[in-house]
């Protein structure tokens, strides 16, 4: 993949306008946006709604991130059709399904079985739609700027994050967490109108039809290529175990989840700022793991238990966020090294197995914060990140990215 040059000085705002001048960019980003502000306004309901009901921090944490473990399951049988589906329509039924069962879990004496099952199969709908978005991604933008296009969605979900935890926080206190969920369903809908009625119709990227057969295939070959496989895990289990840490919010601070969701998402939209428009091309293979060590860090200081202040928390998990900007670096390097008909799939098996991986961490958090504390539980996930951020850093200098000629020549 040809790699962007440097998004610097006086070049980088017309890039940026450029960018939402491309045809189709604007409705797949806006979509993309009310999406996210969906996801966001409904976990915050689910996560409080099933935390009065039941005071379980593993409950809680897994109302908000358990959709993430399903990810897992439609990674192994699904991710296919990434490809092999037309992506405007597959977009838009995705979002009318999240619609669907964001407002079922609303109905009153819904059964927590019941509503941890829908929440399951919300999981496994969404690797398909992070598959087909992140797809569609590469056919609208040129390959050359899909480091800034990537970050530009990057940075629309940290905005989106930022007014979607203000809002939920809001609508929790004037409706309640019921209304709080059917306000996320009324999102969901609009996403679905603006994917079927912004977006073209496209054929599919890639021929064949989908199958769990041919997605084992796909998954077996993208991993096989170690540089690949240790891209994968840089993408999936540091981000995962610190998102693990978040999972605990609404246990650790219950009055001020919504602020820190807040401030992780100012955070995150710091860091893809900086690393998608100011970060030159020579220091990208260098920042990738320093900013991952930033990203679990400041959790250290949870050790400290109720004796951290609020607002140092609060900045804590701010500067952390700044680190998933690493994934942008990441990302770049895994679309060099694979063919433009499986990028829907590549990109979608990164999504959901790091979906996964932050669903699996928000039950292992709340799992330690049951033994121990929330505040303990987030300190001893902080440790695992660096230790596995360590342990990757030195097989991931044989990843660095390729020349645009060689990535075009090479297949999965």
């Amino acid at each position: 993949m040809p790699l962007s040059p440097p998004l610097s000085g006086a070049s980088a705002a017309p890039r940026y306008r450029d960018l939402l001048r491309t045809p189709e960019f604007t409705p797949l980003f806006l979509a993309g946006s009310a999406q996210v502000a969906a996801q966001t306004i409904a976990g915050l309901g689910l996560a409080t709604l099933v935390f009065r009901a039941t005071g379980s921090p593993l409950l809680s944490a897994l109302a908000m991130f358990g959709p993430s473990l399903a990810q897992l399951l439609g990674a192994t049988t699904l991710l296919s059709a990434a490809d092999r589906l037309p992506p405007r329509t597959a977009l838009a039924v995705v979002a009318v399904v999240f619609a669907a069962g964001t407002a079922l879990q609303a109905v009153p004496g819904m059964p927590l079985g019941a509503a941890f099952g829908l929440l399951a199969v919300l999981g496994v709908v969404g690797s398909l739609g992070g598959g087909v978005r992140l797809g569609l991604l590469g056919e609208i933008v040129p390959r050359e700027r899909y480091l800034l296009g990537r970050a530009v969605m990057n940075m629309a979900v940290g905005l989106c994050q930022i007014a979607g935890f203000a809002a939920g926080g809001v609508l929790l206190t004037v409706l309640s967490p019921r209304g709080t969920l059917l306000a996320g369903a009324a999102l969901y809908l609009l996403a679905a109108l603006l994917h079927r009625f912004g977006l073209t119709a496209r054929p599919p990227r890639a021929a064949g039809r989908p199958s769990p057969a041919e997605t084992w295939r796909t998954n077996a070959r993208l991993l096989a290529d170690r540089p690949r496989r240790l891209l994968y895990l840089a993408l999936w289990v540091p981000n995962g175990l610190v998102v693990g840490c978040e999972a605990l919010f609404v246990a650790y601070a219950p009055d001020r989840a919504g602020l820190l969701f807040a401030c992780a998402a100012v955070g995150m939209l710091a860091g893809d700022t900086v690393v998608g428009r100011f970060v030159p091309e020579r220091l990208r293979a260098r920042l990738a793991a320093p900013l991952q060590l930033l990203l679990a860090a400041p959790y250290l200081l949870f050790a400290l238990g109720t004796g951290l202040p609020p607002m140092a928390a609060a900045a804590a998990v701010a500067v952390s966020a700044v680190g998933y900007g690493a994934s942008l670096l990441y990302q770049e390097r895994l679309l060099a090294r694979v063919p433009e008909e499986s990028s829907g799939h590549a990109l979608g098996l990164h999504g959901s197995g790091m979906l996964a991986c932050q669903g699996l961490a928000a039950a292992l958090a709340g799992g330690l914060a049951q033994l121990t504390s929330p505040a303990t539980a987030m300190a001893l996930l902080a440790v695992a990140s660096l230790a596995v951020t360590a342990a990757l850093t030195a097989g991931l200098s044989s990843a660095a990215p390729r020349s645009p000629r060689t990535a075009r020549r090479r297949t999965a």
